[in-house]
C-alpha cells in the first residue's frame, strides 16, 4: 500500500470509529430525549418524522416510515394519540380510510424543545463553506439510504455473519 493508501486506510479507520461513537450519541440523546416527553425512543422519531411529512398519513404509511409492522405501528399510533401528539381522522375523499394527523399545538411544542435543544447546532458548521455544508448534506443523505438499505436487509433476513459467509 502506498502513503496515500495508508493515510487514506488511516483516515478510514478513525471515520468509522467517529461514525460508531456519532450513531452512539444519537441513539442515547434519543433516548434522553424520549425519557423526558414520556415517549419512547421510536415514538419520538416517528414524531419527528410525521412533522416532516405534507399532511395527514396512513398507518400503514407510518409503518413505511419507521420500518414497524403495521401491527406495530397502529400501536405506536395509540401511544402518540394517548399523549396528545396525534389524532385519527377520516379520509375526506374515501371515508373508509382513517388517517393520521398530528395535533398542531404538540408539533409546535416539540419544535420549540427541538430549537432549545439544538441552539448551538448551526454553530458547528460556523467554519465552512456552502461546499463544506454541502459535502456534508450529501454525505447525510447517502447515510439515510444507506441506512434504510441496511434496516431491510436485516428485517428480510438476507444478511449473515462474516464466519456464515466463509463457510
Amino acid at each position: 500500500m502506498d502513503v496515500d493508501g495508508e493515510a487514506r486506510g488511516r483516515l478510514l479507520e478513525e471515520l468509522a470509529d467517529v461514525s460508531r461513537r456519532y450513531m452512539a450519541s444519537y441513539a442515547l440523546f434519543n433516548q434522553a430525549l424520549a425519557d423526558h416527553v414520556g415517549l419512547h425512543p421510536t415514538d419520538v422519531q416517528c414524531v419527528n418524522l410525521l412533522s416532516l411529512e405534507d399532511g395527514p398519513v396512513t398507518t400503514g404509511r407510518i409503518a413505511e416510515m419507521t420500518g414497524l409492522t403495521t401491527g406495530s405501528a397502529t400501536r405506536l399510533v395509540d401511544r402518540l394519540e394517548k399523549a396528545g401528539y396525534v389524532v385519527r381522522e377520516r379520509d375526506v375523499v374515501d371515508r373508509r380510510r382513517v388517517l393520521v394527523a398530528t395535533v398542531p399545538e404538540k408539533i409546535a411544542e416539540f419544535g420549540r424543545m427541538w430549537e432549545r435543544l439544538g441552539a448551538g447546532w448551526y454553530g458547528l458548521f460556523d467554519g465552512l463553506d456552502e461546499d463544506g455544508i454541502a459535502l456534508i448534506i450529501g454525505h447525510m443523505r447517502r447515510t439515510v439510504d444507506f441506512s434504510a438499505e441496511q434496516v431491510a436487509r436485516l428485517r428480510s433476513g438476507d444478511f449473515q455473519d462474516a464466519s456464515d459467509e466463509a463457510s
